[in-house]
């Protein structure tokens, strides 16, 4: 029992220690938008609802910190009525960064969309949601 105990516990300390070193390492999103525009290097507004005759392109902005600073990617999948459209890798070069991914917006764009921020594993980082009408 006592060796039992042993290896729960080494493993216990083996387990936390890497998610630890793994958040460490991680990227945090602080802001993510769809915008109509980006001036200066911000979104201009944050779309929730557009007509599809009103803008060529949407823009998905994202404000993130990541923790070692080196040279990470993370990626913008696009979906319209939970269909990819588009995945676009973005490069993360600082510890503070903006980037943004940018669709094209026509007549077959109606419906429900959503653009997920994945980290370099896949792992959500964070999910914004839109109609275009």
């Amino acid at each position: 029992m006592k060796y039992f105990l042993s290896v729960a516990c080494l493993l216990l300390v083996i387990v936390c220690g890497g998610q630890a070193k793994a958040a460490e390492a991680g990227i945090k999103i602080t802001e993510m938008a769809v915008t109509t525009k980006i001036v200066r290097g911000n979104p201009i507004d944050s779309v929730r609802r557009i007509s599809w005759r009103s803008v060529p392109a949407l823009f998905c902005f994202t404000r993130l910190v990541s923790r070692d600073g080196g040279e990470q990617f993370i990626t913008h999948v696009w979906y319209r009525n939970d269909v990819k459209m588009a995945e676009y890798k973005l490069p993360v070069r600082g510890e503070r960064w903006r980037t943004y991914s940018k669709k094209a917006v026509d007549r077959e764009s109606p419906g429900e969309w959503r653009v997920d921020a994945l980290d370099a594993g896949g792992n959500l980082l964070k999910s914004v949601k839109f109609k275009v009408n």
